[in-house]
């Protein structure tokens, strides 16, 4: 005999099966009815109740209350045993939330929000540690950029704090040493670092703490050493043979004439000493005091051209982010020199197809060759457009507009990849640090600090404790570009701090990784806004990633199915095939506030060793 209850489900959903047998077992009719809409539920059990009011439900619930115990407990979205795709939970909190590639950074961050400092406090923090624990990636030798939400005000700021050529480091001056092409590597590459100056402003706009305090948990970390986690450990390695070409650096970063390994303690008590100097005396010590005058020696040293007024006389910027709306969301990136508006055009482009819809569900193969297609787009004129807005014109407004994306969006076609995209006309690395902080107050931070190249430039002065970075690669000796070398100007960004708001939400977000940053950008937006991802699942999702400007080669984590692959590949498309969790696609973190709620949310990317670290509530 087929229970009525079975028959009026089968009805309800369409589904052929409920099984086990009605009333056998509540957690599999809990699972089961999971799937039924709420007005189709409430007709669910309207039903249930009429059958067992007439009697014709004895022989499968004992009482009514059995029935209504059941019918309560199965109310779409109160699973207690429901399967999930995403591997971490999302950390919830009505306090702070720090969110780092290392769990010992992030930890800096929520002790210092616990000392109460602000989420500007924490974000400095946690930047200084990661340049103990993480030295290829970052450190006071390199660039920063922040975006900073200040909640009391409603407002958005952001800085610039990337540094500038020296003076004479021209097109002219590397032409006459016999250069071509701008080096990747060495002292020609080291530009002004910025990150301490950042630090300085921000300390200064919104801090609560000394920099001294700030600062005090990676100076006594680099005094007295970590062990060295797992990816550090791997990248560590990876760059032996780089260090050995400099002395110096050698000594420093390979003890024992190779690198540490997964659980060995390292120390660096010359960055201690670099850290304590600028904890005492300001950003001065690094651009006007002792570190400067050891950077400078260095450089002459190597026969580079900075000098002591390229140092003292940079200062990094206050600047207004850019943004355009997704949806129904807004997304802001930093202006350039910064590459962020390579992921607004994106989703500008991706936004005028059904992303979510029909056929363009996650993963599927049309939704990936949309937004392939559509990053070819978006950096063909990036590459082109972009460079140091200072003493030049850009087409920021034009490229940023809806008019352009749905012209630049008539260039995809569905069924082919294409493998030579131009930018359109006008009229006329991969080593990154990103954290970011919500405090309890609502204050956000969305931080990128980056070496540009691992161990930067490979150039360690001695008694510094910390690799110059060598963001200059990315200038261009074409001169004709917006992105040409030239003294006193800043190259064009890789490093992008992410930030989007709708109504009462608020998300601070980042995925480093060279030039896959923006492109991941728009993949997590899509993740949160089409696909109803939360902002774990939407970091853990599989990405793909086009590191190159030509060509039809995409990288693609194995997550993405056979399928899916295959019918990317027909249209054209050249996948290499990454692992599950592939770092060639960056790792990120994220941290949202819910305005309505007073509640905190944060993520951390598996595939960095990051964690996101709540503040404890202390009275």
């Amino acid at each position: 005999m087929t229970c009525p209850v079975k028959r009026r489900y089968r009805q309800l959903t369409h589904q052929s099966c409920f099984y086990p047998p009605c009333g056998a077992a509540y957690p599999a009719i809990h699972s089961l009815t999971l799937t039924l809409t709420l007005s189709k539920f409430s007709e669910f059990v309207t039903f249930a109740f009429s059958e067992m009011r007439d009697g014709r439900l004895k022989r499968y619930f004992a009482t009514p209350g059995a029935l209504l115990y059941l019918a309560c407990s199965m109310i779409p979205g109160t699973s207690t045993a429901q399967d999930r795709s995403q591997a971490r939970s999302m950390v919830v909190s009505r306090n702070g939330i720090v969110a780092a590639e290392s769990p010992l950074a992030a930890q800096a961050g929520a002790r210092i929000l616990e000392r109460g400092g602000n989420a500007v406090d924490a974000a400095i923090a946690t930047n200084a540690m990661m340049g103990v624990v993480s030295p290829m990636m970052n450190g006071i030798g390199g660039d920063l950029f922040a975006i900073v939400y200040d909640a009391k005000a409603n407002k958005l700021y952001g800085l610039n704090a990337s540094g500038w050529a020296p003076k004479g480091l021209t097109i002219e001056a590397l032409h006459k040493l016999g250069l071509r092409e701008m080096p990747e590597s060495g002292v020609h590459t080291i530009t002004v670092p910025g990150a301490v100056d950042g630090w300085q402003k921000l300390a200064d706009k919104f801090g609560r703490k000394k920099l001294s305090e700030d600062l005090a948990a990676a100076i006594n970390t680099a005094q007295n050493g970590y062990p060295v986690t797992e990816w550090v450990a791997m990248y560590w390695a990876s760059a032996v043979d780089y260090l050995r070409g400099d002395e110096t650096a050698a000594k420093l970063y390979l003890p024992q004439d190779r690198a540490p390994k997964t659980g060995e303690v390292f120390r660096n008590p010359e960055l201690a000493w670099s850290l304590q100097q600028i904890a005492e005396h300001g950003r001065d010590a690094f651009y006007k005091g002792e570190i400067a005058r050891r950077v400078l020696e260095t450089m002459k040293r190597h026969g580079g051209t900075m000098t002591a007024a390229d140092l003292a006389e940079y200062s990094s910027e206050w600047v207004e982010p850019i943004s355009t709306t997704y949806r129904d969301w807004t997304v802001y990136e930093m202006p350039p020199n910064g590459t962020g508006i390579a992921a607004l055009e994106m989703l500008n482009i991706m936004e005028t197809f059904p992303l979510g819809l029909k056929d363009y569900g996650f993963g599927s193969p049309k939704a990936l060759h949309t937004m392939i297609e559509a990053k070819k787009i978006a950096y063909a004129d990036m590459a082109r457009y972009i460079g140091d807005p200072r003493g030049q014109s850009l087409p920021v407004k034009a490229l940023l507009s809806k008019e352009w994306a749905a012209q630049s969006a008539k260039l995809i076609d569905p069924d082919h990849a294409n493998c030579a995209v131009p930018a359109g006309n006008l009229p006329v690395g991969n080593d990154t640090t990103y954290l970011t902080v919500v405090d309890r107050e609502g204050n956000m931070v969305s931080l990128i600090q980056s070496n540009y190249s691992e161990f930067g430039s490979g150039i360690v002065a001695p008694e510094t404790g910390f690799a110059l970075h060598n963001r200059g690669a990315l200038f261009t000796l074409d001169a004709s570009s917006p992105n040409a070398l030239a003294g006193r100007k800043r190259p064009r960004h890789t490093i992008i701090p992410g930030f989007a708001q709708k109504g009462d939400l608020r998300m601070a977000f980042g995925i480093m990784g060279g030039w896959n940053q923006s492109q991941a950008h728009a993949q997590l937006i899509a993740n949160l806004v089409d696909f109803k991802m939360n902002i774990q699942a939407a970091l853990e999702a599989p990405r793909f990633t086009k590191r190159t400007f030509e060509g039809c080669d995409v990288e693609l984590e194995n997550r993405f199915s056979q399928k899916t692959r295959d019918d990317l590949a027909a249209k054209g498309h050249k996948i290499t095939l990454l692992g599950t969790f592939s770092t060639d696609v960056g790792g990120g973190q994220a941290v949202l506030r819910d305005f309505a709620k007073g509640i905190n949310y944060g993520a951390s990317d598996p595939r960095k060793d990051g964690a996101a670290i709540p503040e404890l509530p202390i009275e």
